[in-house]
């Protein structure tokens, strides 16, 4: 079937709707450079100095660890749980399959304040507010549907005939997965942990529900800050989340590719 040409007017449109939902993103890269105590734009000055102080923020600086460590175990845990469960739902053929798969992916149709407020009435009862293993649990909650249904995609697009001539060829269950379908998943296996990443290091309503003086997110922290103050540090550092966004894509696209991975 040929492709019709775009026209003209057409492709000035789509500039400007670009141009137009990527304009907040653009103007914090020159406002995080600003040399003024508060936001403003034009800055009337130039400087690095909310880099450095970012840098010299130790409970910045704390709850940024604590981000990255927690999207780190939460991605490793969400991969363990989802893997053998999207394996089931897809391969198995289990009575019920669509139900169990909508079941576990619900509380992507949960207002988040609602199911943060749930969780906080549940975790109270158990001394898991404000700890590391409270954050970790709260966040597979959200992490783990995008998980399962990103690998059952992945799992439900792979051609079962390869495994089933491995497995007339000799090969165990598990040889047969272990060395047919888990390589035919890869595309699915980064983008799930891509996203899984993401989700729980940009997680922030949940986390205000359980966060407390001893444990804080970094997206907690901003939003603690932008409370308080109204400086070009919240700019600085999220410059720094946009390249650190760009920087996981750019991975995502070397190791599997973004159609590959993406597109179905």
């Amino acid at each position: 079937m040929e492709e019709r040409p775009v026209s003209l007017s057409l492709k000035i449109t789509a500039f400007f709707m670009f141009a137009f939902l990527l304009a907040p993103v653009i103007l914090v890269l020159p406002i995080s450079f600003s040399a003024d105590n508060f936001m403003t734009f034009p800055p009337s000055g130039w400087s690095t100095r909310w880099y450095v102080e970012f840098f010299g923020d130790t409970h910045m600086i704390g709850a940024l660890g604590t981000s990255t460590l927690l999207a780190v175990a939460v991605t490793g845990l969400s991969l363990i749980i989802a893997m053998p469960a999207s394996y089931a739902l897809v391969r198995m053929r289990l009575p019920g399959a669509n139900v169990l798969l909508s079941f576990f992916t619900a509380p992507l149709l949960l207002p988040t304040i609602v199911l943060g407020l749930a969780i906080l009435i549940v975790f109270a009862g158990h001394n898991l507010l404000g700890t590391f293993t409270g954050l970790v649990i709260a966040h597979l909650v959200i992490v783990l549907p995008y998980a399962l249904r990103v690998l059952t995609t992945s799992l439900g697009g792979l051609p079962i005939p390869i495994e089933e001539a491995a497995s007339t060829l000799g090969g165990s269950p598990l040889v047969v997965f272990f060395r047919i379908t888990l390589p035919m998943m890869a595309p699915g296996i980064v983008a799930t942990c891509a996203l899984s990443f993401l989700v729980s290091f940009d997680e922030a309503v949940i986390s205000l529900f359980l966060t407390g003086p001893r444990i804080t997110t970094l997206p907690v922290a901003l939003y603690q800050h932008v409370e308080t103050q109204a400086d070009p540090l919240v700019a600085a550092i999220s410059v720094l989340l946009i390249l650190l966004t760009l920087a996981v894509v750019m991975i995502v696209d070397r190791t599997a590719g973004l159609t590959k991975t993406f597109v179905k």
